[in-house]
């Protein structure tokens, strides 16, 4: 059986929008310079509140009538994060009306949007991260440079700005060590592995080669200035694309297999959030579903109750 796709909400012809939407969309585009697809896409969710209102003045609507119009989106089984954008469009509208056109209330105030699931990161098996890291010698000294990077991205579980932001200082080969500026400036240790050492060291030589007015990134492009973040995109891209791994590489993907990795072989939960840089344990605690996910694969292929028929 199809599954059902969601109703189609009720249209009854390109109607007018009210006086206070106008004056909303025009504040979106001529205020806060969002593109026209996006007050477009204001427009639209707005026509829709209309609608699951049966046009009553958006002056007088309250809690429960916007709750009612939520309840009805559901209904239609619409997404929760459609609903949640709606949601947000409307909340934003009643805002401007509040302060700019003498509404009284908004009656989004309170209301939260249901919860999307939440998707699992894509994730590099050890097998795929090691032919992409193994699989050609670098040509050269940016290639030198490139393999550096990646192997820091895997070995101590970078983001893309943190990387990018790394001084020739911050690196200690001596310790095995890197001190990270992440989010809100906030500084942290990171271990650095030998492979990913051994590869900064063939780098170091050439980068003393190209820096320039004594910069001092530690990445730096052929013109000797710190390397930006979408340089190191497009050369991850190439470096994929060359080592005939089949699939997308992007720069978050390597520090999720560095984080997949070392919960599936350590099970300490605590350090690789340290590792990670996360404010809070549960944005970490997404691995321990991936490492849940690679259980029950190595279930269903090794256990002898488990295998399907064929």
């Amino acid at each position: 059986m199809k599954s059902a796709k969601p109703d189609p909400l009720p249209t009854a012809g390109k109607a007018a929008p009210p006086p206070a939407v106008t004056h909303y969309l025009q504040h979106l585009a001529a205020e806060r310079r969002l593109s026209a697809h996006t007050v477009a896409a204001y427009a639209r969710d707005l026509a829709d509140l209309v609608r699951l209102t049966d046009g009553r003045p958006l002056d007088t609507l309250t809690v429960n009538d916007v709750r009612g119009a939520i309840l009805q989106l559901r209904s239609r089984a619409l997404s929760a994060a459609s609903v949640a954008r709606m949601l947000s469009s409307w909340r934003g509208f009643y805002g401007f009306a509040c302060r700019r056109l003498g509404y009284p209330r908004n009656p989004c105030l309170g209301l939260r949007p249901p919860k999307a699931a939440k998707a699992l990161p894509e994730i590099l098996t050890p097998d795929a991260c090691a032919r992409l890291l193994d699989g050609r010698a670098p040509d050269g000294a940016l290639e030198l440079r490139d393999r550096a990077m990646f192997e820091l991205f895997y070995s101590s579980g970078l983001r893309l700005a943190e990387l990018v932001g790394l001084d020739l200082a911050d690196v200690n080969p001596a310790s095995g060590e890197a001190q990270v500026t992440g989010k809100g400036r906030k500084t942290r240790i990171v271990p650095v592995g030998s492979q990913a050492l051994a590869a900064l060291a063939a780098w170091l030589p050439q980068r003393q080669a190209l820096v320039r007015d004594d910069t001092p990134a530690l990445f730096v492009s052929a013109r000797g200035s710190r390397l930006s973040p979408r340089s190191v995109q497009r050369r991850l891209d190439r470096w994929a694309a060359r080592s005939g791994l089949g699939q997308a590489v992007h720069p978050h993907l390597l520090r999720h297999a560095f984080a997949t990795h070392v919960l599936q072989s350590s099970g300490d939960l605590r350090a690789v959030q340290e590792m990670l840089g996360h404010a809070s344990i549960s944005t970490t605690q997404v691995y321990t579903h991936l490492d849940w996910q690679h259980l029950a694969r190595v279930y269903d292929q090794a256990h002898p109750r488990a295998r399907k028929k064929g």
